[in-house]
């Protein structure tokens, strides 16, 4: 959003102060604007009440400017009037108004009425990823655009317009699609038709560059002056490849369209001329009225408009649209919920945004019996869900068939791609510079050799100008194309010889061998999180390696590190504690069993309750401490959006025995928060118990009596606000607002009372801060009575806010606002959420593995610090740097003192050398603690520098009150200013940002739902796991994977650099002594199954051994299974290789009569035997799928040259029969091989002796214990 402030047209605005002196505004889009803040401004003394005033709006940058009032009079007080200069556009766009001469009154009579209070300036506070602003500090223009881009996030997606919106009518589809024409809800997954299957699979396979190059070199071979190899035989490999990814490709979608057959073709119930008939799904429009049975899976998005339930409520499970298992709830609206009861027929208009993948919010109103009112996320049920607990809901097809949001979600997210692979691109570069200096040696050699035998090229046995040969072709040219042509052939000629240098079939491979990974990280055991159910998820299959690579983790608390199953422990009620000596031998069975009228409630779990609270509740309702009792657990019960689930139960039989006549009700509790289930549970073990929710009301227990509240609006959470609240009227009539939220959010909205007031609010502060030093989540609640008047503009904008279709979410943070300010404080809580096990002994092991792991956190900064210290993350010996600044000089200062103060050095001075230490000059290991409000200054370009230089020489870094962008900010910080490779873990929908981020995401399947586990890498059930995961099989990896890629250069250019060596030898003519089909299998058959099984197989060490040292990990992110010095060691190696490979069989047979195919016979038995032998070298753990495969090659590189050399019509028929008969044939593929490995051989064992790496070290350990548990054992049998 752009703001302008030079338009010509202010906009009128009024001060809602009257209603909210000390309102908080956070929005996104206040956060957005570029502000220019004024001070108080001069008041009038007459009204107009005809117009508001003007406020003219001037680009002044910090500059005060005066109010330029179009009229003499103004309404407000100079006390009560905090203005701020912000964009008119902003106001025209967001019109949160009634109409104007009815919102006048009701202001002018709210400021009347509220003229005795004592107003304070109106703040816009940005909490989390939104800029703070205060009237006192102005801050620059320049600053906000700066830092708009890490601030804020827009989705596209819900960028629907007012003026233009999709207009459903309910029951009338000829009429909803013959304007429109929507899509019908046929689906299609599949990719292809016969028609296109052919031209589209090839388009789409030709998109790999490895298949361009393939394509490349067939295509030259297919010259006659180029034909290297056979013409058939050239194209084998590229055909190979593209037949056999055709024909997957054509089963997959095969099965897709049986898939989608399948699904198109059930059937539903739909309203057709008044009754409900069966109809397949692929014919159901847009505008039908669709009946669903419980179990049934849901055809289309559909708008709730009645159920079996009365009140028009439904459950349903999305787990095969988001991967949640447990239920959820949407509702009917009240007024289509009694029309569907009571067997009428519905007709209205419904007016929604256009189709979007955003399946957690919809935005829309309806048009029904001349009322118009809102429709959100929880009034629609989605395609692919599931009708549970319900026996049948109807509905108003609103989205079909591709248009739903299951179809526009199911694209995958774009892969990450591997840190090695990059790497290997730049060698791959190198190989490509060598292939062209050989052609460049081969084409210069043809060219210098053809001008000095330039006059012998008639007579020339094997080169000649003209046919010879008596017939018609005699005296003709015969293939000599002059010597420019000949020369540039030549070029062209060498790489169609030399093409395998560039080792495509690697990608191949390499693909291969991920997936072998994969299958045993999936089937690890250790790994199985018994308590979920859930095994260890390979997601991504591209990034295997990078796990070995990892050098910073950032992980969230809640649900990651911790359990995210809240015990409700302490209360703050009124002042007073109530919690702290709640003893375990309370938790009887009776406790949780609420009596009520003639039936009792039965909680799913057992809550320790405080007797001395339960004694306050049971008194009359009278007194101020009673009364803020009561209402504070009311507020728990009321104030959220949990949905009762009865079912009948039994209760003991000690409680039988007293109350015989009482039938038991067991109660549990559903909600998407596991916090709100444990507040509510805990209000219900208090004799508060919810036990009804529909759309407009709620039913609460109440020690028995039943009272029933009508919802008359909820503001719902959200990471800006960071608070909830819920506007109810009482069965008496009154009208209160209920709101809970986190401390930083509440206490700014609180009114300014009494002595007594302020007391209770201290003691409630000193309370939170003890709950959050003893690790526990706490929440601050706080409620008010509304007036008439309040509540009358409130329910205006309220229904404005909600029935918009363009950002409803900001206009309805604008309109909490009027009503959550002034609050009376009731009390706080604080819920206990227990470590994971293994925590504490995961973290360490990371940390000895040289990992730094950092907390990224929405938690209070006590509760991070005490949980911190709990996991083992923070230690008594470190010194804590804490940065809690609430502006950018505030921030800066504590920036440099700290750097200042232990001798932070900048990181471009300790990026000389890798191991730079993480403590300052006094060598004291520091820990970073940081908020979430500062890092909204600090995340801008000239700060971030600093926090950089001072978060990186920390062994921990804890950032607390953070918003999900901030995640991602700080991710970002790490990977766009270092090479480190960076992992995200989270278990909730505030993490996807963070795992997005970083270079491997990692889920957790927890309590929060699944969104993290659908946005990861890498899926798993406890943070435990991590440990393993990266200790063991993130360094099996990238050590199997490095060598892989080093190997795969080292076997294509030996068997290259050999034809080079022929080629000069043989005048430069691009002759080749090996078969075509010898060249082909070399990478194909021959040598490519040892590769991939050591890829898969091969451990340098044991799982056990790399737990018990953690520190052998850091070969990883050191780079030492692959690296440009081992790149340029293994081709020297590779050059000494080759030029031993063909100098020796030359110099063996040169006095001999061997023809030219018998000697290529021994160089493609030679250079097979040899790199196997290599790889056999470097083997660290033989299975016997190793041995099968190494020995097994070679063994079939010979059954192939028996098979080849059998077929009469080939140019080497026979040879391996002569030369396998000769003793000298044998003695040389010996001789080759022992002279090639020598170097490498010494070069090893020196290396190993007396250098040894921290891996080799240990494998001789592993050796040594080995060894001696087999002699303690041989020791025990002989004794």
């Amino acid at each position: 959003m752009t703001t302008d402030n030079t338009t010509n047209s202010p906009r009128q605005i009024g001060s809602l102060s009257c209603l909210c002196p000390n309102a908080s505004f956070s929005s996104s889009v206040f956060d957005d604007a570029q502000w220019n803040l004024l001070g108080e401004q001069q008041h009038q003394d007459k009204v107009n009440e005809d117009e508001f005033d003007q406020i003219e709006l001037e680009e002044g940058g910090d500059e005060i400017k005066p109010l330029e009032l179009d009229h003499s009079g103004s309404p407000f007080k100079e006390s009560q009037l905090g203005v701020l200069s912000q964009s008119r556009v902003f106001f025209e766009q967001f019109p949160l108004e009634c109409p104007r001469e009815e919102r006048i009154r009701r202001i002018l009579s709210m400021e009347r009425h509220s003229n005795g209070n004592n107003h304070d300036n109106i703040h816009i506070n940005g909490n989390g990823n939104v800029a703070a602003l205060e009237i006192e500090k102005p801050r620059s223009k320049h600053r906000f655009r700066h830092s708009q881009h890490k601030s804020l996030q827009f989705d596209e997606d819900n960028l629907s317009h007012e003026d233009n919106p999709r207009l459903i009518y309910i029951n009338d589809p000829r009429r909803t699609n013959d304007k429109y024409e929507f899509t019908g809800n046929e689906i299609r997954t599949s990719k292809y038709t016969i028609i296109t299957f052919l031209p589209k699979n090839l388009f789409i396979q030709f998109h790999r560059v490895a298949y361009l190059y393939f394509l490349a070199i067939a295509a030259l071979n297919q010259l006659p002056p180029l034909a290297v190899f056979g013409r058939t035989v050239s194209l084998f490999p590229l055909l190979f490849v593209l037949c056999v990814t055709a024909i997957k490709d054509g089963y997959e979608d095969w099965r897709r369209h049986r898939s989608d057959r399948k699904e198109n073709n059930r059937e539903t119930l739909v309203c057709q001329s008044g009754e409900f008939k069966l109809k397949i799904w692929k014919k159901i429009q847009a505008g039908e009225v669709v009946q669903i049975f419980a179990n049934e899976s849901i055809p289309c998005d559909m708008v709730l408009l009645g159920s079996s339930d009365p009140s028009g409520l439904a459950y349903i499970q999305t787990m095969n649209l988001d991967g949640e298992s447990n239920l959820k709830t949407r509702y009917a609206r009240q007024e289509t919920a009694s029309a569907v009861s009571d067997g009428g027929m519905i007709s209205g208009l419904i007016r929604c945004e256009p189709p979007n993948r955003n399946i957690y919010e919809f935005t829309a109103n309806m048009e029904f019996n001349e009322h118009r009112f809102p429709l959100s996320q929880s009034n629609i049920v989605l395609r692919g869900c599931q009708l549970k607990n319900t026996d049948w809901i109807i509905g108003v097809v609103v989205y079909a068939g591709q248009e739903t949001k299951a179809m526009l979600n199911s694209a995958a997210s774009p892969s990450k791609r591997s840190r090695l692979e990059g790497y290997m691109n730049r060698e791959t570069l190198w190989l490509s510079i060598f292939l062209f200096i050989m052609c460049l040696v081969v084409a210069f050699g043809m060219g210098l050799w053809l001008l000095r035998h330039k006059d012998q090229l008639d007579t020339l046995p094997y080169y000649r100008k003209i046919y010879f040969t008596p017939g018609r072709d005699n005296g003709k040219r015969y293939k000599y194309y002059g010597l420019p042509m000949e020369t540039f052939f030549s070029f062209l000629s060498s790489i169609i010889v030399f093409q395998i240098m560039i080792p495509i079939s690697l990608y191949i491979t390499m693909e291969l061998v991920r997936l072998g990974q994969s299958y045993f990280m999936i089937e690890d055991n250790h790994m199985y999180d018994s308590s979920s159910d859930s095994r260890f998820q390979c997601r991504s299959l591209n990034i295997n390696e990078d796990l070995g690579q990892i050098r910073y983790v950032f992980s969230d608390k809640t649900g990651t590190l911790t359990e995210n199953k809240m015990e409700f422990q302490r209360a703050s009620v009124y002042g007073k504690s109530y919690g702290s000596s709640l003893p375990m031998v309370d938790l009887l069975p009776e406790q949780n069993i609420v009596a009520a009228a003639g039936r009792r409630w039965k909680l799913k779990s057992e809550i320790a309750v405080d007797s001395e609270l339960i004694e306050l509740l049971h008194k009359d309702l009278t007194g101020d401490e009673r009364i803020a009792a009561h209402e504070f657990f009311l507020t728990l019960a009321a104030c959220n959006t949990v949905i009762p689930i009865l079912t009948h139960g039994t209760s003991s039989s000690c409680i039988k025995s007293e109350l015989q006549e009482d039938s038991v009700e067991a109660i549990d509790y559903q909600g998407e928060s596991p916090d709100e289930q444990a507040l509510v549970a805990a209000a219900s073990a208090y004799g508060y118990t919810l036990f009804e929710r529909t759309s407009g009301h709620i039913v609460i227990d109440v020690n028995g009596e039943k009272l029933r509240f009508d919802v008359l609006g909820l503001h719902e959470f959200d990471s800006v606000r960071k608070r909830m609240s819920v506007v109810i009227r009482f069965p008496t009539g009154a009208v209160k607002v209920l709101v809970k939220g986190a401390d930083t959010s509440m206490f700014s909205i609180l009114a300014n009372g009494t002595e007594m007031d302020d007391r209770i609010r201290n003691s409630t502060q000193s309370h939170l801060s003890g709950y959050s030093s003893q690790g526990l989540r706490t929440l601050v609640l706080a409620a008010r009575d509304l007036t008439d008047e309040e509540l009358e503009v409130w329910q205006c904008r309220y229904e404005d806010a909600s029935t918009s279709l363009t950002d409803r979410v900001a206009k309805l943070r604008q309109t909490a606002a009027l009503i959550e300010c002034n609050l009376k404080l009731l009390g706080a809580t604080g819920i206990e959420d227990k470590l994971q096990e293994g925590v504490p002994e995961a973290i360490e092991s990371l940390r000895q593995a040289g990992i730094k792991v950092w907390v990224l956190t929405g938690d209070k900064q006590e509760t991070a610090i005490s949980i911190g210290l709990s996991c083992k993350l923070l230690t008594s010996d470190m010194h804590q740097i804490i940065i809690n600044g609430n502006s950018e000089d505030e921030c800066r200062s504590l920036l440099a003192d700290a750097k200042s103060k232990y001798g932070v050095k900048s990181w471009r001075g300790r990026n000389s050398s890798l191991k730079w230490k993480e403590d300052g000059i006094l060598g004291l290991p520091l820990a970073l603690i940081i908020d979430g409000n500062s890092l909204v200054y600090i995340l801008e370009k000239d700060l971030e520098s600093e926090l950089f230089d001072l978060a990186t020489s920390c062994r921990v870094v804890l950032c607390c009150r953070v918003a999900p962008l901030q995640k991602a900010g700080i991710v970002d910080l790490i990977k766009s200013r270092t090479d480190d490779m960076t992992l995200a873990i989270g278990d909730g929908a505030n993490d996807v940002s963070m795992i997005q981020m970083a270079d491997v995401g990692v889920g957790i399947c927890g309590q929060e739902g699944r969104q993290a586990v659908m946005a990861s890498d890498f899926a798993m059930g406890q943070f435990q796991f991590l440990k393993r995961l990266l200790l063991v099989h993130g360094h099996w990896n990238y050590q199997r994977v490095g060598y892989l890629i080093l190997y795969n250069f080292y076997r294509n250019a030996v068997f290259v650099l050999m034809l080079f060596w022929y080629i000069l030898c043989t005048a430069f003519s691009t002759t080749s002594a090996l078969t075509d089909w010898s060249s082909v299998f070399y990478s194909v058959i021959y040598t490519s199954i040892p590769t991939i099984v050591v890829g898969i197989l091969d451990k340098d060490l044991s799982h056990k051994t790399l737990l018990l040292y953690p520190k052998l990990y850091g070969s990883g992110y050191r780079h030492e299974a692959y690296n440009l010095r081992l790149f340029w060691i293994m081709m020297v190696d590779t050059l000494w290789q080759s030029l031993v490979l063909f100098y020796i069989p030359l110099y063996t047979y040169k006095d001999s009569s061997i023809d030219i195919w018998s000697m290529g016979s021994l160089w493609t038995i030679a250079v097979v035997v040899l790199v196997n032998i290599h790889l056999a070298m470097d083997v660290r753990r033989w299975e016997v799928f190793t041995h099968f495969a190494v020995w097994g090659s070679i063994i079939i590189t010979y059954a192939c040259m028996v098979v080849l050399d059998s077929i009469p019509v080939f140019p080497n028929y026979w040879t391996i029969y002569h030369l396998a008969k000769s003793p000298t044939y044998w003695l040389t593929i010996l001789l080759i091989t022992v002279v090639a490995l020598l170097p490498r051989f010494f070069f090893k064992v020196v290396r190993q002796t007396f250098w040894p790496s921290d891996i080799q070290i240990a494998r001789e350990l592993e050796i040594l214990r080995k060894h001696g548990n087999l002699e303690s054992k041989k020791d025990q049998g002989s004794s």
